[in-house]
């Protein structure tokens, strides 16, 4: 009696996907791709800009994503120490994720969540950035390498990869004081590797090239930064993500507000909004 409900419950996922018995799982169906998946599961990396960040910080952050058939929001957390003006360690990820996707983005992605919305958790990632060069000649320049855990949830409606995966990078960037030293350019860029496991028995693994570059201005009390970001894949299934990203942080006697806007250009199809809040020390 068991089977028979069960095999009711999903003759609607069955009926659309065309799945009959002996075919594979519902599993190998999904495709594990920032094009075919929410806005969390296999985001274009944040940038860094050549030179670690100083003190220990915690944010907190509301995400309000935009699209046609897959309005997403979430609360996001980040923790950050450094241990000197050398080493780093960084840890972050999305604590709660609601979202209500339409029929069509839930057949497209072959979501098996038969009314599109819902709660989920996201994955954790853990970072350690290394301070290689700092005030010479050579433009400063930092190494990051990041892990992402399988801990996100909800794969069965399409929302994270319930998977591993990590990348590393280097960033570069190079000061330009002007204005009577009041304020300070600061051009950055970075170049680096993506990886993540797939559902795809003849490829499990997807391979990408990370990059990005863009411009910071700021002062004593404001930032103001523009980037340009993204990685591509090489399996061509909306694989290759691009986001033009503005941030602007207004610094407060001790912590610190922030506002960013996020516009996916390719393969990311979302208009992000974050207000985020920082309580920093040192």
């Amino acid at each position: 009696m068991g089977s028979i409900h069960a095999q009711e419950d999903w003759s609607w996922w069955n009926e659309t996907h065309g799945w009959e018995p002996g075919m594979p799982g519902w599993r190998s169906f999904l495709i594990i791709s920032p094009g075919y998946l929410g806005p969390n599961a296999l985001p274009v990396p944040s940038l860094t800009k050549g030179v670690l960040e100083t003190g220990k910080s915690f944010t907190l952050s509301a995400d309000f994503h935009f699209r046609s058939g897959d309005p997403t929001q979430n609360m996001a957390g980040r923790f950050y120490y450094s241990f000197s003006d050398r080493i780093a360690i960084e840890l972050y990820g999305v604590l709660v994720e609601h979202y209500s996707m339409s029929d069509e983005v839930r057949d497209e992605r072959a979501a098996r969540d038969r009314d599109g919305r819902g709660l989920a958790t996201g994955d954790l990632y853990f970072s350690t950035l290394v301070q290689l060069v700092k005030g010479e000649a050579f433009p400063n320049t930092v190494l990051r390498m990041t892990g992402k855990t399988a801990s996100g949830r909800r794969y069965d409606a399409a929302r994270y990869t319930d998977s591993p995966g990590y990348y590393f990078d280097l960033s570069f960037s190079k000061e330009i004081p002007f204005q009577g030293n009041q304020w300070q350019g600061l051009p950055f860029a970075s170049v680096g590797f993506y990886s993540w496991q797939t559902n795809d028995m003849d490829n499990l693994q997807n391979d990408a090239f990370l990059y990005g570059g863009g411009m910071e201005l700021s002062n004593e009390k404001w930032t103001f930064t523009n980037s340009l970001s993204g990685y591509s894949g090489y399996k061509n299934e909306r694989d290759k993500p691009m986001v033009y990203t503005l941030t602007v942080k207004r610094e407060l006697k001790k912590n610190a507000i922030q506002f960013q806007y996020m516009y996916g250009i390719r393969d990311w199809q979302y208009q992000t909004f974050k207000l985020a809040y920082s309580w920093q020390w040192e």
